[in-house]
């Protein structure tokens, strides 16, 4: 029987603890996200408070399996005309109901169950002229077969209007570049931007449900959860959300046509560090101490 001396036992197990506490190596891999293509079912309207005007949010979810930056974003919509300037974006990140939210009120709308919260998690603004802020017109008319415009959100009972009928206009892709990436952990999330133009509304374009390509499918394990609307009106609904498929026009859940870009940070070993080089040094520290004691 090999024997070891009680200052070698000692050496090794704190050698071997050691490994256990240090930090896992981390990697860092791109990261993207899609919707797909507007398929022209229907068009959300969706910009921020302004004199005069109140404010109306749509948003569509998203899912991170790890810690992400988020650093781009695209979304697809209609512009009532070319002479419409874009005159301020917004962009916010939501957390589903209940996270951010006040559960104890009474709400206004059939369901919160998958809903964005009450408040927004965190906010970017890119105004007219705004370096990583970029619109390209994608076809000079497109029409979407029904919409929610101004006027349209209700409190219940009266959450159902079938929409306020086609909307036609400019198709424009929005893209933006955030200067300070969204730093976001692991979650489901909401993705809600807002254009405000210099006249008219913007217009939000729905992609399909599910997902189709060049569309990204969710990860395994989770929910794609539908698009919701609310709006700021006297007699509107927020802090509540409602189901725009579902509760307003009765069509079906619809998605909206975005896209993220970013970079995710996860774990992964990295050759001859980390945790298994250190074990492996543990078995060589051993075999050294049984030479150098010669017990049998």
């Amino acid at each position: 029987m090999t024997l070891i001396s009680s200052n070698a036992r000692s050496g090794i197990a704190g050698f071997a603890l050691a490994a256990t506490l240090l930090p896992t190596p981390m990697r860092a891999d791109a990261f993207s996200f899609s919707t797909g293509n507007p398929d022209g079912l229907i068009a959300t309207a969706t910009r921020p408070e302004s004199p005069g005007n109140f404010e109306i949010e749509t948003g569509d979810d998203f899912v991170l399996t790890q810690q992400t930056s988020i650093t781009g974003a695209t979304f697809t919509g209609l512009i009532p005309s070319a002479t419409s300037d874009i005159k301020n974006v917004v962009v916010e990140i939501y957390r589903v109901f209940p996270k951010d939210s006040d559960v104890g009120r009474t709400p206004n709308v059939p369901t919160r169950v998958n809903s964005p919260s009450d408040v927004a998690l965190d906010t970017r603004q890119f105004s007219a002229g705004s370096s990583g802020l970029t619109a390209i017109v994608l076809n000079p008319a497109f029409t979407a077969s029904n919409s929610v415009q101004p006027g349209g959100i209700h409190p219940v009972p009266n959450v159902f209007t079938g929409g306020n009928g086609p909307v036609t206009g400019q198709e424009m892709r929005i893209s933006v570049n955030f200067t300070t990436p969204f730093d976001l952990p692991a979650d489901h999330y909401f993705f809600v931007p807002q254009v405000e133009l210099s006249n008219g509304v913007f217009f939000w374009l729905s992609a399909s449900m599910p997902i189709v390509p060049p569309g990204t499918p969710f990860p395994p394990g989770f929910t794609d959860l539908q698009s919701w609307t609310r709006d700021a009106s006297n007699g509107g609904i927020s802090p509540d959300w409602l189901r725009v498929g579902t509760d307003i026009t009765g069509q079906g859940p619809f998605n909206a046509s975005f896209s993220l870009t970013g970079v995710s940070v996860v774990p992964g070993p990295i050759a001859g560090a980390g945790l298994p080089g250190l074990i492996a040094a543990c078995g060589g520290l051993l075999a050294w101490w049984r030479r150098r004691q010669k017990i049998a």
